[in-house]
């Protein structure tokens, strides 16, 4: 079977650990990512999970949050009252 080249740029940080990981356990980069290829071929998926973080910590989300609080310091909030579900 023909081989080809597969070029990524990573950072040298990263290169540099991911080199002595697996030199650690008794691979080349090169078979490890081969090893990598093949199961994403195989399995149809990545085959780890990659999720987004929960949004409640996002940036823009905690910058409304803080200014909601700085609202309420000032006596700019309104009160309401806590409505319970008991559905559940």
């Amino acid at each position: 079977m023909a081989l080809t080249t597969l070029t990524s740029r990573v950072e040298e940080q990263d290169k540099a650990a991911f080199d002595d990981f697996c030199s650690s356990v008794g691979l080349t980069a090169s078979a490890a990512i081969n090893m990598y290829v093949k199961v994403v071929v195989r399995d149809r998926k990545i085959p780890f999970e990659i999720k987004q973080e929960d949004p409640f910590y996002s940036a823009t989300n905690q910058a409304h949050l803080m200014k909601a609080i700085q609202q309420l310091k000032e006596g700019k909030g309104t009160v309401h009252e806590l409505i319970e579900d008991y559905d559940e």
